[in-house]
């Protein structure tokens, strides 16, 4: 690549390209006259995964449970980045991507994105325990709180509830709910910030999201990935070479 810059046979949208020219997904690069195709982030990918329960979301389990990761295309050169968790008992969507990148943005406490689940419990709250929740609920690792909580309705004993919150930490709903002795049947996570899960994606389902999927999903966050930048490869140092630190190069071989 630095020979062809070097040469005058790359150029972006329409000028010659020059070593440490910045490239984006929306510039046109063309070698020789043809145009190279890029795609944003490193061909960044995104999956989208109906969690079943009783699967595991990690590479490792001592216990030899499944694995969410054992359902997933294999992929080369790239991995999948589970973004966020569910645990075993609890079902729902899970998102996957290549891109480091975007899995920190949509995780990152700092950026606050919305996890929606529908939650099932025994009997029906009281207004004082939905507005407790609403308002903070002391736990081991500090006070938490929903953002919103709504009735879904429910027949029989068994009541459902949607609740939102901007906060990931390890079984937060279900701890939240236990915290008024109010035990959880069933939790499903249905959204994740712009992520919604589709109804006809059956348990055990997954999708890949297009290009224009993810272009909205990039817009919808204001997330803009890192552009790619043609940079010249390091250079080798010549085979047989020693180098001095005092004196000039010397090569291995002896005077005659």
């Amino acid at each position: 690549m630095e020979l062809w810059i070097a040469a005058g046979r790359v150029s972006v949208n329409g000028v010659p390209a020059g070593v440490g020219t910045r490239v984006s997904a929306e510039d046109r690069v063309l070698v020789d006259g043809r145009p190279v195709r890029l795609r944003r982030n490193d061909a960044a990918r995104v999956l989208i995964y109906h969690k079943p329960t009783g699967e595991i979301v990690s590479r490792d389990d001592p216990e030899g449970r499944p694995a969410v990761f054992d359902q997933l295309p294999r992929l080369r050169g790239a991995k999948w980045v589970a973004v966020g968790r569910l645990d075993f008992n609890t079902s729902g969507l899970l998102i996957f991507t290549t891109s480091g990148e975007l899995a920190n943005r949509l995780m990152h406490p700092s950026h606050r994105i919305e996890r929606e689940y529908a939650v099932r419990v025994l009997g029906e709250l009281s207004e004082e325990q939905m507005q407790a929740l609403r308002t903070g609920v002391p736990l081991d690792d500090g006070p938490a709180h929903l953002d919103s909580i709504m009735d879904a309705g429910g027949q029989g004993s068994n009541h459902w509830y949607n609740v939102v919150l901007s906060e990931g930490r390890n079984r937060e709903v279900r701890r939240l709910f236990e915290a008024l002795n109010v035990m959880v049947s069933r939790l499903m996570r249905v959204r994740f910030g712009p992520i919604t899960l589709p109804s006809h994606l059956k348990r055990g389902q997954m999708r890949e999201l297009d290009e224009a999927e993810i272009a909205r999903l990039l817009a919808a966050l204001e997330f803009q990935p890192q552009a790619v930048v043609l940079k010249p490869a390091p250079r080798r140092k010549s085979a047989g070479v020693r180098r001095s630190r005092t004196g000039p190069a010397k090569t291995g071989r002896r005077r005659p």
